[in-house]
């Protein structure tokens, strides 16, 4: 016996109307609320290098307190765990570039068109760091960037950032812009993702961070919120050590 097409999606839509009813139930006194009910990001933990190598994590590590140097009150970008954020953005999909179209053709570009290449940003900081240390051992003594002083540190970023210095194969001034917008975020993002670390930067800029909300405070203007920041995870003081 044939179907009508008005009959197929009437019965269609019965057992749509079906299923959502036999899901449907009665909410009262409260609503139904757990904490990460949704898809939380996966907390980055203490261990070894995603993916920078010894030498590259040594470089990145100098690079950030460079870019975030420490001082008495506040930690640099090394101690803030700004490397730590970057290698685990690199081991995962933003190292990969998922999502973006890479296969060409390749043809220079305007900044705001985004990147022009095959290779995406974990292949394009290994490309980066090899070629900064390749320009350190030439120019500095046989020594790793990691094993200058800060003055030379200085000395090198500058002279890239200013287009005196070269490196081989790779744009040292593109390079110097990416590590310094990578290592800021590093150092604001939510302490789940590994920088940020003890929410150094939040306390720094007076961010109070991923509380559920600020009710009470919308008409205070220009007064300083007085509770220590919190993250996506907390604060350690919150979290029941086992004795």
């Amino acid at each position: 016996m044939a179907i009508s097409r008005r009959q197929l999606l009437a019965t269609a839509a019965y057992c749509a109307a079906g299923t959502v009813a036999a899901r449907a139930r009665m909410i009262s006194g409260a609503l139904p609320w757990h904490p990460d009910a949704g898809t939380p990001p996966h907390p980055v933990r203490p261990g070894p290098w995603q993916f920078f190598t010894a030498d590259e994590a040594r470089a990145i590590e100098a690079l950030a307190d460079r870019i975030i140097p420490p001082d008495p009150k506040t930690p640099g970008g090394k101690e803030s765990g700004c490397a730590v954020y970057l290698d685990r953005q690199l081991a995962g999909p933003y190292g990969r570039a998922e999502g973006d179209y890479d296969m060409g053709p390749f043809m220079p570009g305007l900044p705001n068109q985004g990147r022009q290449s095959k290779n995406g940003p974990a292949q394009q900081y290994r490309d980066w760091l090899a070629a900064l240390d390749t320009y350190c051992l030439a120019h500095h003594g046989n020594k790793h960037f990691a094993e200058l002083s800060d003055a030379d540190k200085d000395a090198v970023l500058h002279a890239l950032d200013e287009g005196k210095a070269k490196l081989e194969g790779v744009d040292g001034k593109k390079f110097v812009a990416q590590a310094v917008k990578d290592i800021q975020m590093g150092f604001f993002a939510d302490p789940i993702y590994g920088g940020n670390r003890d929410m150094a930067g939040w306390k720094l800029i007076g961010f109070p961070g991923t509380r559920y909300n600020y009710l009470d405070w919308i008409d205070r203007h220009n007064e300083r919120f007085p509770l220590p920041p919190v993250s996506l995870e907390g604060r350690a003081e919150w979290t029941t050590k086992a004795g």
